[in-house]
């Protein structure tokens, strides 16, 4: 993935090894680096992670999210990520967000997101050696069963799993007091474990 070798061209440059928090399909990215540079990564915090493959949906969406109606499936579909405790900005952000895709060539770039292969970091998932932490939204749509996906991916990486009541697929910005407070307590923990 490409996503993993910026990032960790990042962490190089600042020089030290770092916590990686990575959101949804940039999950299997911070994977993939704490599987292949362990000496870069102190923990990952996995938000809404995507880091397997899931035939059907990966199908699905890629499939709804090709041009030329993305944009209006993406303004639909992103009604379903943010299921319970919206942002007061919600609507602005989403409407920003539709206007972004119809500049020249971005629609195109975002349904390329879409084809992104999980299975080389499920594949890593074992060689993960640093602390983790798995945030969930209770009402995440992205997973048939969003409870039973965060403990797998926490057993799996054996972290710690924190779900996040009244939020979807990014409980950072539904509940970010929530979300927040587990963040700074993981990374006291890991901090105090160095």
């Amino acid at each position: 993935m490409d996503t993993a070798g910026d990032v960790r061209a990042l962490i190089e440059e600042l020089g030290g090894s770092a916590v990686i928090v990575g959101n949804s399909m940039s999950a299997g990215a911070a994977v993939l680096v704490a599987a292949e540079h362990p000496e870069l990564v102190a923990g990952l915090v996995l938000v809404g992670p995507w880091v397997r493959n899931g035939a059907f949906q990966r199908a699905l969406f890629r499939m709804v999210m090709a041009r030329p109606w993305a944009a209006a499936a993406w303004k639909s579909y992103l009604q379903k990520l943010y299921a319970g405790r919206r942002p007061e900005d919600f609507e602005e952000y989403r409407d920003q967000l539709v206007a972004n895709l119809h500049r020249p060539g971005h629609v195109k770039a975002f349904s390329l997101t879409t084809r992104t292969d999980r299975s080389p970091a499920e594949a890593r998932l074992s060689d993960v050696t640093a602390p983790v932490m798995v945030i969930m939204g209770e009402l995440d749509s992205d997973f048939p069963d969003p409870t039973a996906e965060a403990d797998w991916i926490g057993e799996t990486l054996h972290g710690e799993v924190v779900m996040v009541p009244e939020a979807g697929h990014y409980p950072q910005s539904q509940q970010p007091d929530l979300t927040a407070d587990a963040v700074m307590h993981f990374l006291d923990t890991v901090a105090n474990d160095a």
